[in-house]
């Protein structure tokens, strides 16, 4: 495992830092939210804050670039959903403004055919055509508790995945406002294969990352899952579909429940888990995301209430899987970086964990 430098810290905020993402198009320039209501602006090549822009009284959990254009920066504030112009620099008056959900916005997130997805606190999630700027569907019932997060899937135009707080994934076709698959983490069948996992911490889903159109060819059609127990599963989205499809008649045989370690933390269905097992956070993870730097997606970038910062090489494990060795899973972790306070957000750039705390 590699060894840090030591963190950047990077200022702006006055209150917590909620939500960071990095810009594509512009290496080094990362965007921060928080619960001061204000959008900070940070050029990695610089000291100081570069901008700041107050969005509103209420805090703001979430923000997102417009895709294709970065000018354009949509943020959450409280129940609504503001679209700013960059360009326009610390002016406060939105562009658009949307205010159709009834709860706390948790999580924004943009798609490539112009939707906007706003999951909120009342397990709902507001799908807006930003192009029309009006409501398209409300995807409802399929959470029982707060959705935290919310993904397009970028291989399914019409689709969009979310978790909550009751311990599910939901897999939505978003034109027709219902769900197709709901994956239970909290279930028995879904805890069995993970016995080593923190008993005593419900396995919440608190992010969710998919990869970007560019990386499929390597990563293939996958999720990552942050869970409140502290691990991060990564998840064959077309394996958990096919297995809804067909069940499978093979019954385990006696004595087929010594497994070795690595069995412990894979199944038949492609999933990785990734738990202090092997050098994993030891409390809830608040973030997971894709990197952005080097080879995209070779790494899984983890963030925890444990203050750290780790790395994953999810490149390492498909090699590995590909040629048909036997891995070390505890070879995985390539880094880990130890922060000063909890980690609330990452993004793809490895400089951006220094804002992901206030």
């Amino acid at each position: 495992m590699s060894s840090p430098s030591e963190p950047r810290r990077l200022k702006g905020h006055r209150a917590t830092a909620t939500c960071c993402i990095a810009s594509r198009d512009r290496p080094g320039l990362v965007a921060t939210s928080g619960e001061d209501g204000c959008v900070c602006w940070f050029d990695m090549r610089c000291k100081d804050v570069q901008l700041v822009m107050e969005i509103g009284k209420e805090a703001s959990s979430s923000l997102c670039f417009k895709p294709g254009n970065e000018d354009i920066v949509y943020v959450s504030s409280g129940k609504e959903v503001k679209c700013f112009d960059v360009r326009l620099g610390t002016s406060s008056t939105p562009l658009e403004c949307y205010d159709y959900n009834k709860e706390e916005i948790n999580q924004i997130v943009c798609s490539s055919k112009s939707f906007l997805a706003a999951a909120d606190d009342g397990g709902e999630i507001k799908i807006i055509d930003i192009r029309q700027q009006c409501l398209y569907k409300t995807l409802r019932n399929g959470h029982s508790s707060i959705c935290s997060s919310v993904q397009f899937l970028p291989w399914k135009p019409w689709e969009v995945i979310t978790g909550g707080l009751d311990s599910k994934l939901v897999m939505w076709d978003f034109s027709k406002g219902r769900p197709f698959k709901v994956v239970d983490l909290g279930s028995s069948e879904m805890t069995s294969g993970n016995s080593t996992g923190q008993c005593f911490n419900p396995a919440f889903v608190h992010s969710i990352a998919v990869p970007d159109v560019d990386m499929l060819d390597k990563l293939g059609k996958i999720c990552v899952v942050a869970r409140g127990d502290g691990g991060a599963d990564v998840m064959n989205i077309e394996s958990e579909l096919a297995a809804t499809r067909t069940k499978s008649s093979v019954k385990p045989r006696k004595g087929s429940h010594s497994r070795s370690n690595d069995a412990e933390n894979t199944d038949t269905r492609g999933r990785l888990h990734l738990d202090y097992t092997l050098g994993g956070h030891t409390a809830a993870i608040s973030c997971v995301a894709f990197s952005m730097f080097g080879q995209r997606g070779e790494f899984i970038i983890s963030g925890g209430n444990d203050k750290s910062i780790k790395l994953w090489n999810l490149f390492k494990y498909i090699d590995t899987n590909q040629s048909g060795s036997q891995s070390d899973l505890r070879d995985l972790l390539h880094l880990n970086i130890d922060l000063s306070r909890k980690c609330f957000a990452c993004a793809g750039e490895l400089a951006v964990h220094n804002s992901c705390c206030n």
